[in-house]
């Protein structure tokens, strides 16, 4: 049954099963990653046992509380499948089941070695099952490799994704052997195979001006899952608020040496430490002295609700589209603290697998725009907050110090968007003056730490 993964998400893509019909499975093995309309959720095992059969195939959507496979529990897998063997053994011409009977849905490797009992004799006793994740199974059919002959180092003689390595390594290594009889031979056919890989450079040279000329095609792609919801909440949040932009240039030397001076410290502590938590750390003492960027418009538009604390979100361009995770409570934490978890959200919403909870309850975001180039952008507002900021490309530029002589500092370009409904032009110029300040002197920002 597929479960409830999400506020207000009755349906979702099946991106990839992790297993095959047949297989066996562990609890809490992967068994199939689905895509909803903000993260892929990967769907795991509720108990060890045996997967009969799929309701959805990949690309198909799935309704939630609808059924999404079919398995076997361990015992009662192991009961047919002992029942099934018996009646092999002893009256092979009943091995007919009927459709409804899950041993139709059996591996064709499990069902060649039924049946193989079944001619060698009524006599002879079944093979005992070694234990192997469907990852090793699936490994040792690409390999038509038998599972009896590999030793297992596993518990109870478990046959490891190792073992079938080594197994493959010490069998490539014995056939690569040449005996001294045989190296004319090998060198007659090393001058072939070099004949042949001139003759396919020739033709790979003739039709690369084809595979150049058909990279273009005409296709239609179906808008879905996160890029589907990003369309729709983009066309939303352009047409229903009233945007308006407040652009600013900050110097951040100061900041960048003060990183820098940091940075091994993080390292030792296995964080990664950028300019975003300073950013964000910024953002959320600013918004102590002007809550209402922390704010949102109630649905009805009568009320201005304002939320008891500030959770920063920051987009990501990810393989399934643009996410924007938010740190939760900023203003409470540190900046290692606000290092470690950009880390672990960054990681997380590249490969696509954000949980429900990160994605929600966000108050103001960040777009890094300027990691991947550009120093002016506009940005679209994240409903239901009121205000977003991207972050320009920081340039090495010539500016004019105290005393008036040209210097060299490091600026970055930042343009705020605001929702004109319940935030005005002072308001967002105030707050981010505040916040510029912060970023600028780094060590007066130490003494508004609580």
């Amino acid at each position: 049954m597929l479960p409830d993964i999400g506020e207000g998400i009755v349906e979702c893509e099946v991106v990839t099963w992790h297993v095959a019909e047949g297989d066996t499975v562990e609890e809490d093995q992967t068994i199939v990653d689905v895509m909803t309309d903000k993260a892929l959720v990967e769907i795991t095992a509720s108990e060890p046992g045996r997967i009969v059969r799929f309701h959805y195939a990949q690309g198909e959507n799935a309704r939630v509380h609808t059924p999404l496979y079919a398995y076997v529990p361990d015992e009662e897998a192991e009961a047919e499948s002992t029942e099934s063997t018996e009646s092999d053994v002893t009256a092979p011409e009943h091995k007919q089941v009927q459709p409804e009977r899950l041993a139709e849905h059996r591996q064709e490797g499990d069902d060649k070695s039924d049946k193989k009992s079944g001619q060698d004799g009524c006599h002879q006793e079944s093979r005992p099952r070694i234990p192997a994740t469907p990852a090793v199974r699936r490994l040792l059919r690409e390999h038509q490799l038998d599972i009896q002959a590999i030793a297992g180092s596993g518990r109870n003689g478990r046959v490891l994704k190792e073992d079938v390595l080594a197994y493959l390594k010490q069998s490539e290594a014995h056939e690569t052997d040449v005996t001294p009889d045989d190296s004319h031979k090998v060198g007659a056919a090393a001058e072939s195979d070099k004949a042949a890989a001139e003759a396919c450079a020739v033709a790979s040279d003739v039709a690369s001006h084809e595979e150049r000329s058909s990279r273009l095609e005409s296709k239609a792609v179906p808008l879905k899952g996160v890029a589907a919801v990003m369309a729709k909440r983009m066309v939303q949040a352009s047409t229903q608020i009233p945007h308006f932009h407040y652009g600013d240039e900050l110097d951040i030397t100061d900041l960048l040496a003060l990183r820098s001076r940091l940075k091994v410290r993080a390292e030792q502590q296995g964080i990664r430490l950028t300019l975003m938590p300073f950013i964000m750390k910024a953002m959320a003492l600013a918004v102590i002295e002007e809550p209402i960027l922390n704010a949102r418009l109630s649905e009805d538009e009568s009320e201005i609700l304002y939320q008891g604390a500030c959770n920063i979100g920051m987009a990501v361009d990810s393989a399934s589209g643009l996410m924007v995770p938010n740190v939760k409570g900023v203003e409470r934490l540190s900046i290692l603290e606000i290092a470690r978890e950009v880390g672990r959200l960054t990681e997380a919403a590249r490969s696509g697998r954000v949980a429900q909870a990160d994605l929600k309850g966000g108050t103001l975001s960040i777009s890094n725009i300027g990691a991947l180039g550009g120093t002016y952008a506009a940005p679209i507002i994240n409903q239901p907050e009121v205000a977003i900021v991207a972050l320009g490309r920081t340039q090495r530029l010539p500016r004019f110090d105290g005393e008036g002589n040209v210097c060299a500092r490091d600026i970055m370009t930042i343009t705020w968007a605001g929702d004109h409904r319940i935030i005005d032009g002072g308001t967002i110029a105030r707050f981010s003056n505040l916040w510029k300040h912060y970023l600028e002197h780094p060590d007066e920002m130490l003494l508004s730490l609580s």
